[in-house]
């Protein structure tokens, strides 16, 4: 465990030092602020569902971004050799890096859940909503930042693995726009695989095991399949 926390603390460190990471971070709350604010300022209603779809789709973009350095780097600079020589196991290389990268997406979250107290001033918020929204928001992060490593993984092109991140994401983000021209079990599987839904039961104040198993599941596949690409060293 140790050596897992040593990876995701050394990538913590390299997002700190990049600007992007910064950029990445002030863009995103400067965007789910404006936002925030537009919904208190129409007098809606006082819970944070609006603000979590606007935060689901944005993260489909800003993810890839975060993550396509996360293996391609340290491929290309040659680095990632050296790191497979030292006493750890890929499977700690790959968890490390994978909660470096969930450690930042989950100080993004943090930094919103002023919201909650700000609605509190104006209105009686749905406290179970808001705490299962940010749950369901997080799980939906932790998958996205999965695929992204996985991606990552796959290519020793930064570009390369945030443009297959985004085509991964935007299927799965849109797959509900193309329920209508399908029927039966191809519907169904169509309607599990997309994220629309399950993040939409989660705002709506809803837990089921179903979603659970979607997030865990879709996160355990692409964090075992990014193992698996490490241990086969296809990228060489």
């Amino acid at each position: 465990m140790n050596k897992i926390f040593a990876i995701a603390a050394k990538e913590l460190k390299v997002y700190f030092k990049s600007p992007i990471a910064y950029i990445v971070l002030i863009i995103t709350i400067s965007i789910f602020n404006i936002f925030f604010f537009l919904i208190i300022d129409q007098g809606q209603e006082a819970n944070l569902r609006d603000v979590f779809k606007i935060m689901e789709f944005l993260f489909i973009f800003i993810v890839p971004l975060l993550t396509m350095k996360t293996f391609a780097e340290e491929k290309f600079s040659g680095t990632m050799e050296f790191l497979m020589t030292t006493p750890t196991t890929n499977t700690e290389i790959v968890l490390g890096k994978y909660l470096g990268s969930l450690i930042f997406f989950t100080l993004i979250i943090g930094l919103t859940t002023s919201y909650y107290f700000i609605i509190e001033f104006f209105g009686q918020p749905e406290l179970l909503a808001i705490f299962t929204g940010y749950l369901g928001i997080w799980l939906e992060g932790a998958l996205f930042i999965a695929i992204g490593i996985l991606a990552s993984s796959l290519t020793k092109n930064q570009i390369i693995a945030a443009i297959s991140s985004y085509v991964i994401l935007f299927l799965l983000y849109f797959s509900i726009s193309f329920i209508k021209y399908f029927s039966g079990h191809t519907e169904a599987l169509i309607r599990y695989v997309g994220t629309w839904s399950h993040a939409g039961n989660f705002t709506m104040g809803l837990i089921t095991l179903a979603d659970l198993v979607y997030y865990l599941s879709g996160i355990f596949i692409c964090i075992l399949f990014t193992r698996l690409n490490i241990e086969n060293r296809l990228w060489r």
